[in-house]
């Protein structure tokens, strides 16, 4: 389904010719059109490292446009750029004529610019052979030709995965018109950058496999520039780290990556916040506490939440499955569908127990009803958001949401999850400016720090951190009802010492 105006087939990449694609892989990989190992010169000393560890895009980014790192600031690559007449300031206030092939091979294999400058010595010096060299100029040529897929001169294409039917089917329908009514108010505003935006939203079926050729379409055939909240349990970050794909939403099961920004905090961030408030709101102490999880599709997010809380000073034991049977524990943290919470709650009652029980909302929230009083109080829920959070101006941005599209309050927390996912997309968009690259999207998105929702606590990444939050609000359920009662405000969960 293609949401917005699209009056063309997708734009295909720049052609480039045999020799310009070794060129390309040169420069981002370090590999030689030949069998030969290519080796690069690193320091004063000239040090020899594999090129494939430091290629040329290492430094100035595989648009060339160079990025600052460690004070060093790698000049633009831009050919035009480089074959300017002499008198052009460079950003180091350095004067030198104009590159040509010569010359840049001089630089590249000595160091030494066309004025007789030596660069930083943390630029490498490479060996090429003339096929090498002309390969990579041939590239340099028409590097600043060459868009990021998704990049035309109107239209800046964006994709997600959202299934059409099975038990997501309803929440894939909320997604899709949270992203729609985002689109159209964009483009009612001239777009981003003079780009209208467009949303391709492919079903990602049920398995491994059918999600893997949904993405696929969406990176060869549709060519999306970057996903936006997808809803596919199934879907492969190895994939996207290979093609340095931006994804904004909810981090995939087998795990993030560098390009991967997600904005509420993940399933073990919520339960360190409840650990956290269990020792130090209810005094537990550090080995009174038990991760259970239900469900191989948990074993990761539990493992986590243990590392997380033995690198905090918890005293926990392994984590145990929970199979039917009653574990013990003063407090419980839970990882798991709903179905099997609610068991875990009967077969502790049988055996006459009522500790704490600690779980994240979304997760659980569906069956907290059907608990039985003796728990009130005993069950304590993480939400990444609560109603007090809520400012004028984000109440009217979802009120406004839902009259247009038609939703109502029952997937509250997934409309807000969408409406923040698509805010720090679009604000790291508007930020990259006309010139897009998803190496620029992935850096700016970085740069974002507490951003404010008026839905959320702020929200914020950096170069380490790809959650945009770090932990949240402690919630006490009393029954009958329920009832709920904010009993310890969103803070971060502190860092291991």
């Amino acid at each position: 389904m293609l949401i917005g105006l699209c009056l063309c087939f997708p734009a295909l990449a720049l052609e480039l010719t045999e020799q310009e694609q070794a060129g390309k892989r040169l420069y981002r990989e370090g590999v030689s059109s030949s069998d030969a190992q290519l080796l690069a010169r690193v320091g004063a000393s000239g040090m020899t490292v594999p090129a494939s560890v430091l290629p040329c895009s290492s430094c100035h980014g595989n648009d060339g446009r160079g990025r600052s790192e460690g004070g060093v600031r790698p000049p633009s690559l831009d050919w035009q750029r480089l074959a300017l007449g002499p008198g052009v300031r460079e950003t180091n206030s350095r004067r030198y004529p104009a590159y040509t092939e010569a010359s840049l091979a001089r630089v590249i294999h000595s160091g030494i610019d066309p004025a007789g400058n030596r660069l930083d010595p943390a630029m490498p010096r490479f060996d090429l052979s003339m096929a090498d060299q002309r390969n990579l100029t041939a590239y340099l040529k028409r590097l600043g030709e060459e868009r990021d897929p998704g990049v035309e001169e109107g239209v800046l294409r964006l994709g997600t995965l959202l299934p059409e039917s099975g038990p997501l089917a309803e929440a894939g329908r909320v997604v899709r018109a949270v992203l729609e009514d985002g689109v159209a108010q964009i483009n009612q505003q001239g777009g981003v950058h003079g780009r209208r935006l467009q949303l391709v939203a492919l079903d990602p079926g049920y398995d491994p496999a059918s999600t893997g050729q949904a993405l696929n379409t969406l990176l060869r055939q549709e060519q999306v520039f970057a996903l936006i909240a997808p809803l596919a349990p199934q879907l492969d970050s190895a994939t996207l780290a290979r093609e340095g794909m931006p994804l904004v939403g909810s981090t995939p099961r087998d795990g993030g990556g560098a390009q991967v920004f997600d904005p509420l905090p993940s399933l073990p961030e919520q339960l360190l916040s409840l650990a956290v408030h269990a020792r130090d709101g209810l005094g537990m102490p550090t080995d009174a506490l038990q991760v259970v999880y239900a469900g191989e599709d948990q074993a990761a997010a539990a493992t986590a939440l243990l590392m997380r809380l033995r690198s905090l000073g918890f005293a926990v034991p392994e984590a145990q499955v929970f199979n039917g049977q009653a574990p013990s524990g003063e407090g419980i943290l839970f990882l798991g569908r709903a179905a099997a919470f609610a068991e875990l709650a009967e077969a502790l009652q049988k055996q006459g127990r009522t500790p704490y029980l600690f779980a994240a909302s979304s997760q659980v929230a569906s069956v907290v009803p059907t608990f039985s009083v003796q728990w009130s109080q005993q069950l304590l829920l993480a939400y990444p958001f609560v109603p007090g959070d809520w400012t004028d101006t984000g109440r009217a941005t979802l009120a406004g949401v839902r009259q247009r599209q038609g939703l109502d309050a029952r997937q509250a927390s997934l409309q807000v999850g969408t409406l923040c996912a698509w805010r720090l997309l679009t604000e790291a968009l508007k930020r990259i400016g006309r010139d897009a690259s998803r190496e620029q999207l992935i850096a700016a998105l970085e740069q974002l720090h507490t951003v404010e929702t008026g839905l959320t606590p702020p929200l914020g990444f950096g170069p380490g951190r790809r959650q945009g939050m770090a932990g949240a609000h402690v919630v006490a359920v009393s029954l009958p009802g329920p009832g709920f009662t904010e009993v310890a405000p969103y803070r971060p969960v502190p860092e291991a010492p």
